[in-house]
């Protein structure tokens, strides 16, 4: 079993360092839930108050849900549908590698759904970066019917087609040569706009409104179920947990790499990614008396207004939707790697042909749900349904279904400190159960991330 992982992992392609790895983790965490939902949530539930129950969360899932997502697929050197039989034949299961073919598919058609509908997204953010570069956003009369002009049936067709273009180009060079140097040059660049954002936000006048609008703590809102579900949503989908693109990732690691450490940096950043998305959007929202509580439109049709009456700002207009664009461009390609990989290890094609493959599959499918209302209730769907249950049989396969001791012993490779008793417990009893919960949750709520 051994010999067969690692003489997987031999053929494959690889991250070539610990920080490239955790940089392309960073880059599939930090990604429009953050930018688009956190600032809106933070604000709506309680301010710094809403912080505890998601900081509680993070941390939980973070060091359960990603290190073992990242072990898994370590050590069985494949994605989830190879996985998934490897954990099985080590159970002895009768026809494991077929039953865990079946079982895989749901987290790889999970990642490729979520990623047709981000690249609809992303297509829209493409125009809206040029339309700022151009200086022909903030001309416009309504926002609102700007918006809703190109995300009507087959509104953004040309768009949605250049967002998959880039994001597959890259994917064709493989993880070192693509993907590894696109999340290098992209988070980094990520960090620096937000924090230019920042810097010109904070001396925008009645921003500290905003700034004690978002970190002053209401503490009644604790009290609220709600915000206890939502922060779990939002550090459950935060965290990219879905038994795909994380472990696929982990499928391309080097056996010397201490996860849990890389873990931990993929929590940090995360975490400061959305807070940081939080102090450039609430407090520019809060000093020109915009609505805080718009919801995700505050991306395409608040936000804007905004720039619109700030001094310089078609060039902060621009700064921000690149930044938008640099986090939503390294989630797809986390995304899209689950369904490639699979094309590759299952049926043994070339990596360009898998990626023509779903290069296909995405413009057909995606260029029918261009319309919003169409795309919201298709990334609903699959958010509710398919992804926490990609994850949930990712951590049953993994915690369960692996022998004993056999989760604690992959997490502890190429860390000195011991891993502990709690990490295997924590997992069976804790992360399982949390992510049955929140498929229970999103169907019964309606989503909640």
């Amino acid at each position: 079993m051994a010999q067969t992982a690692s003489g997987d992992s031999q053929t494959r392609d690889s991250f070539t360092s610990r920080t490239a790895f955790i940089i392309a983790c960073i880059g599939s965490a930090v990604g429009l839930s953050g930018i688009w939902l956190f600032p809106y949530r933070v604000s709506q539930l309680g301010g710094a108050a809403f912080l505890i129950p998601y900081l509680f969360f993070v941390v939980l899932l973070g060091l359960t849900g990603v290190v073992g997502e990242m072990s898994f697929g370590r050590a069985m050197g494949c994605g989830p549908m190879g996985a998934f039989g490897k954990a099985l034949e080590l159970r002895g299961v009768p026809h494991a590698t077929r039953i865990g073919k079946a079982i895989g598919i749901v987290p790889v058609l999970a990642a490729l759904g979520i990623a047709i509908g981000y690249t609809v997204v992303l297509g829209w953010f493409l125009k809206y970066l040029f339309a700022a570069a151009t200086g022909t956003l903030l001309t416009q009369p309504d926002m609102g019917a700007y918006f809703g002009r190109f995300t009507g049936d087959f509104g953004s067709i040309g768009w949605h087609a250049a967002a998959l273009i880039i994001t597959l180009a890259v994917m064709v060079l493989g993880i070192s040569r693509g993907i590894e140097r696109l999340n290098k040059v992209m988070m980094p660049l990520f960090f620096v706009l937000f924090c230019v954002l920042l810097v010109r936000v904070a001396m925008l006048p009645g921003a500290i409104d905003g700034y004690a609008y978002l970190f002053m703590p209401r503490w009644e809102a604790l009290a609220n179920p709600q915000t206890w579900v939502l922060a779990l949503g939002q550090a459950f989908f935060g965290l990219s947990l879905a038994g795909g693109g994380t472990l696929v990732y982990g499928s391309y690691l080097k056996k010397d790499v201490n996860v849990v450490s890389s873990a931990r940096n993929v929590v940090v950043f995360s975490t400061l990614a959305a807070v940081l998305s939080a102090m450039v959007v609430v407090p520019a929202v809060f000093a020109f008396g915009a609505d805080t509580q718009a919801g995700p439109p505050l991306l395409f049709i608040v936000l804007p207004q905004v720039f619109e009456e700030m001094p310089f700002g078609g060039l902060f207009c621009f700064v921000f939707f690149l930044a938008v664009a640099c986090a939503a461009i390294t989630s797809l390609v986390n995304l899209y790697e689950p369904p490639i990989e699979a094309l590759q290890q299952q049926a043994r094609l070339p990596r360009w042909a898998a990626v023509a493959i779903v290069a296909a599959v995405s413009m057909g499918v995606g260029a029918f749900i261009e319309n919003g209302d169409a795309v919201s209730a298709w990334m609903d769907a699959v958010s509710i349904y398919a992804i926490p249950l990609g994850a949930l049989i990712a951590a049953v396969m993994f915690f369960w279904v692996c022998p004993k001791g056999f989760a604690s012993k992959q997490a502890q490779m190429g860390r000195e400190k011991p891993v502990g008793a709690w990490f295997e417990f924590m997992g069976r009893y804790l992360f399982v159960p949390l992510t049955a919960i929140v498929i229970i949750l999103g169907i019964v709520l309606g989503g909640i991330g």
